[in-house]
């Protein structure tokens, strides 16, 4: 029987609609065969004409079933090696539901990739704390349903590994469920700006329990802040001086609409701000973060990047560029490392914050890297070259 790895999931919103189809999706999209364990694609052009053309039809399988992931095959471990086996929300549309149902109930929008068979997983109520800002609070119903015990839930689906997907600004649930990790010996893996794997004291509690963690704030596979971050670092290698630099988001889900409440931005900036900023060895004037709800949008976001700078004999250089992408798909496929990476600590006894995973899966990582070395890193920890 294939190793599984076994998940909880804290907010069914539409990044855990688009990873729980995404993973679905990877599996209706398997190779008959299996393909090698690092899923590097290789090339050997001394081959004859015959081999040469089976190798080209087998690396250009290997980059369809790869899309959206580091090696289909992590750590000895497929996508669709990852089990649910709990769910937990506050609101009345998805609470009681089983998950395969509530990935797509409203307020959820994000596009339909792949059905979704009954997956046996209750998504139970959860404390609600502050996990619904004002303005969400005006969109949806809270369930009245009683609390559920979330240590002893997962106790008993035996998890190890839950993952947090609430909403930004969500600062005591946040940590309400990385106590429960705690608690419970359970790996927390943080997909939101609220600081728990990057902040020292969080560190420590999970070392001394001897629990690994990672995040913090999911980075996606192409979305603004990792582009952002790897313009600001070629002008920067390149010797070009940046005089200031804007990022600007809008989009039209519950997150964008969560994020009208300035209060609940804070994390949020501090988190992208900080990942570009790493990039150059000298202050850079400039302001990111999300800036307007949009409801037709839906699960689009829209980034506005601008970098002016200056290079040799002082003359001005600008980028200005517009990116757009389904938002939760853009983070699905590297939660999936994440999840494999941590795993795989799991399976080596290491605890406390994981430098690799989240320097290549998170924005606001213990370790600011370049996405080039994180990456290395990342792989190297896979491959156990380096300890964390």
């Amino acid at each position: 029987m294939a190793k599984k790895i076994r998940v909880a999931i804290a907010g069914i919103g539409n990044c855990a609609s688009a990873l729980v189809q995404g993973i679905n999706y990877y599996h209706a999209n398997r190779s008959d065969t299996r393909l090698k364990s690092d899923d590097t694609l290789r090339y050997n052009s001394n081959r004859n004409n015959a081999e040469s053309n089976t190798d080209e039809k087998n690396i250009e399988h290997s980059r369809t079933s790869s899309l959206g992931l580091t090696a289909y095959n992590l750590g000895g471990y497929d996508p669709d090696d990852v089990e649910f086996v709990a769910a937990f929300d506050v609101i009345e549309s998805k609470v009681g539901k089983d998950l395969s149902q509530a990935i797509f109930a409203e307020p959820n929008n994000t596009v339909f990739t792949s059905s979704v068979d009954n997956m046996d997983v209750k998504v139970q109520k959860a404390e609600v704390l502050d996990g619904i800002g004002d303005h969400y609070h005006g969109k949806v119903q809270i369930s009245n349903e009683a609390f559920t015990d979330v240590a002893q839930t997962l106790k008993d689906t035996h998890a190890e590994i839950l993952l947090n997907y609430l909403p930004v600004g969500s600062r005591d649930a946040t940590k309400f469920y990385a106590e429960k990790c705690l608690e419970t010996g359970v790996c927390f893996i943080n997909a939101i700006p609220v600081f728990i794997a990057s902040s020292p004291k969080w560190q420590q509690a999970f070392d001394s329990k001897g629990i690994p963690c990672a995040g913090d704030d999911v980075m996606s596979q192409i979305g603004a802040t990792v582009l952002h971050k790897t313009l600001a670092k070629l002008f920067v290698d390149r010797g070009v001086n940046i005089d200031e630099t804007y990022q600007l988001n809008i989009g039209g889900d519950m997150d964008f609409y969560n994020m009208l409440d300035e209060d609940r931005l804070e994390d949020k900036r501090i988190s992208k701000t900080s990942a570009v900023a790493a990039m150059a060895p000298y202050d850079i004037p400039m302001r990111i973060g999300p800036s307007d709800y949009v409801s037709f949008l839906k699960n689009d976001k829209i980034s506005y990047i601008y970098l002016r700078g200056k290079y040799f004999g002082n003359i001005p250089v600008e980028v200005d560029l517009k990116l757009r992408v389904v938002d939760a798909y853009n983070s699905a496929g590297i939660m999936i490392d994440a999840i494999r990476g941590a795993k795989v600590a799991l399976e080596r006894g290491i605890s406390g914050s994981l430098e690799s995973v989240s320097a290549y899966c998170f924005k606001h990582p213990p370790k600011q890297m370049s996405y080039n070395q994180a990456k290395k890193n990342f792989i190297d920890f896979i491959e156990g070259k380096i300890e964390i």
